[in-house]
């Protein structure tokens, strides 16, 4: 099989070969602008240290005070939506505990709604600088 973007980075399993890249956007309950600094930056830390574990890395990242863009390549065997599941999980567990005001701002800090779009129609160039660009807005 000879693959149509040589220069693209592929990842391997013992029995298979992908590329899957999705842009993800997910916000607070009541999309209130809680990722302030330092809680903002713990985030990212959290996001990060994680990735090996639920099985995705990170391509580019940003946490916005209301909302987090993520640019991710998941494996397919474990899926999108339980990757996005166990970030929010573990990412609401810790930030909670470490930082009890947001218990008392929100009643949950996650919303259910996520917005997840593959990499394909525009080239993955273009959706790194437009997460990049978010943080001059």
């Amino acid at each position: 099989m000879k693959l149509q973007n040589p220069d693209k980075q592929y990842k391997t399993t013992h029995s298979m070969v992908y590329s899957c890249q999705y842009h993800i956007i997910f916000c607070p309950k009541y999309r209130r602008a809680v990722f302030e600094e330092p809680i903002a930056e713990r985030m990212k830390q959290l996001i990060i240290e994680r990735q090996a574990e639920y099985g995705y890395s990170i391509i580019e990242m940003e946490v916005m005070p209301d909302h987090v863009h993520l640019l991710l390549d998941v494996n397919p065997h474990i899926g999108v939506h339980s990757v996005i599941a166990k970030i929010k999980g573990y990412t609401a567990r810790t930030l909670r505990k470490e930082f009890p005001a947001l218990k008392s701002r929100l009643p949950s800090l996650w919303t259910r709604s996520k917005f997840i779009s593959t990499v394909g129609a525009v080239s993955l160039e273009t959706v790194k600088q437009y997460i990049v660009d978010q943080k001059g807005v």
